[in-house]
């Protein structure tokens, strides 16, 4: 009981010292964190008038640059739709097609332009309506070395799009010189 007396006072001021030990540092960190934002703030609010000036540079290259894609118009010739009429370098064509008939087998053949009156053959995609009536595909035209699509030059101009076996008319669509922001390295001559 004589120990009981000296050890329970002893306890509670060994507690009461950690609370306020945990107490006080817990405040002196909090301090520290907020005099490190406050000073963060402070210097972006002193910003250095180059980099503002540099800052307002990107912007104005941002606002001219700034892409925003045609509505989708949907060109149809029998079951085969594409997305739009006109595409910038780094678009994709969208190609769909639902509602093929069971006997109808064929190939659609996308042609680019070689001059105002001569087309060559970019990619041929085959279709089977007895193995599937619908389905959907995109088309990303890409230069290529080894297929001598060297410069931006081989795909700029109005392409057709030929559904051979079929009756149904060509699809035409045209691709401009302008390049899909972000996608400007893809397009550098490669031969």
């Amino acid at each position: 009981m004589k120990y009981s007396k000296i050890i329970i006072p002893v306890g509670i001021i060994i507690i009461f010292s950690i609370v306020i030990f945990a107490t006080t540092n817990q405040e002196s960190k909090t301090m520290e964190v907020e005099d490190i934002l406050d000073k963060e703030v402070r210097q972006n609010e002193d910003s250095n008038p180059e980099i503002e000036s540099k800052l307002d540079e990107i912007e104005k290259i941002n606002l001219e640059n700034e892409y925003t894609p045609k509505e989708r118009e949907w060109i149809t010739s029998g079951p085969f739709q594409i997305d739009r009429s006109e595409y910038v370098l780094g678009e994709k064509i969208f190609l769909r097609m639902g509602g093929l008939g069971f006997d109808e087998k064929g190939q659609i053949v996308f042609l680019r332009p070689m001059n105002s009156t001569h087309y060559s053959v970019y990619f041929t995609i085959p279709f089977d309506g007895s193995e599937k009536s619908a389905f959907n595909y995109y088309l990303e035209p890409q230069l290529s070395k080894r297929n001598g699509y060297c410069s931006v030059d081989a795909f700029i101009g109005d392409w057709r799009v030929v559904f051979r076996g079929t009756d149904y008319p060509n699809l035409e669509f045209k691709i401009n010189e302008k390049i899909l922001p972000g996608e400007e390295e893809d397009y550098q001559p490669v031969c």
